[in-house]
């Protein structure tokens, strides 16, 4: 029987940052999904492509090629936490990256897998000053998938909107990468979707999770060591920018017209992005 052929685009979400496989890598969302759309007696060749840190342009130029070549039939795409989380952020260039990337795989025939996610600001418990920022940019990038979720075929998911975001034991220590009961939670999300529109066949992922948590001393070890670099890379690129915005916002003194403005730049990239491109019939995926 032909192999299931299914994608995963993104950046350390997607790669599957705090659901630690048996062999040392990772295994996350994608994975655990991958597994569940079809009986133990098929087969589903995934290929996982993010890459941590990957931004929307890293997936157009970089991943996107790979993904091509291998004529997915599921192709899922989240990213644009990265975006948000440095300096140059531009809601009209993550508007066209995204376009670009959900555009050639519709027209290649694969169902989208996508899904609006919490912002950072929120998850990391950022001052209000400066997780406010973040929290425009964040529901920037949340509509443009929304928008886009409705031109090209596929199946999307509300995170940001989710009960369990808000539970402590769905998130890592670092509170921006999904545990692997958070994992479990996301990939559930998606078979849910799938199993109703008939294309996953398979039982939906366990929710319980099958490893022990971190203990507190494996957290602090974390934070100590790779915790500790991500920090300092942030504080020399989104920190200034962030202290700059919540100054700016101090000076406005008017939140509300801030968010306005930031609604209307991202009206503007949606409206600059070109006309749909016609796509191909879907790959049958059941």
């Amino acid at each position: 029987m032909t192999p299931l052929r299914v994608v995963a685009l993104g950046d350390s979400l997607t790669e599957g940052l705090g659901d630690p496989a048996a062999d040392g890598g990772w295994r996350g969302w994608a994975a655990l999904l991958a597994d569940s759309l079809a009986p133990l007696a098929e087969a589903v060749d995934l290929r996982n492509l993010a890459v941590s840190g990957a931004r929307t342009a890293d997936v157009l130029h970089r991943q996107l090629p790979q993904a091509l070549e291998h004529r997915p039939q599921l192709a899922s795409l989240l990213v644009g936490v990265n975006d948000t989380l440095r300096a140059s952020y531009d809601i009209a260039a993550v508007a066209g990256n995204l376009d670009a990337t959900m555009g050639a795989l519709a027209a290649d025939g694969a169902l989208l897998l996508t899904a609006c996610l919490p912002d950072p600001g929120r998850m990391l418990g950022l001052p209000r000053p400066l997780a406010r920022p973040l929290a425009r940019r964040m529901r920037g990038v949340n509509e443009v998938v929304h928008v886009l979720g409705e031109r090209y075929p596929g199946v999307h998911v509300h995170v940001a909107d989710c009960d369990w975001v808000d539970d402590p034991r769905m998130w890592s220590v670092d509170r921006l990468h999904p545990s692997e009961r958070g994992h479990r939670a996301l990939a559930r999300e998606f078979h849910a979707q799938l199993a109703a529109r008939g294309v996953a066949s398979g039982l939906a992922p366990d929710p319980a999770p099958t490893g022990a948590a971190p203990s507190r001393t494996a957290q602090a070890w974390w934070m100590a060591t790779k915790g500790t670099g991500w920090v300092v890379e942030r504080c020399t690129d989104l920190l200034p920018d962030l202290l700059r915005l919540a100054a700016a916002e101090a000076r406005r003194r008017n939140s509300e017209l801030l968010d306005r403005e930031a609604a209307a730049r991202t009206e503007a990239a949606l409206r600059a992005l070109t006309a749909v491109p016609e796509h191909g019939a879907l790959r049958a995926v059941s």
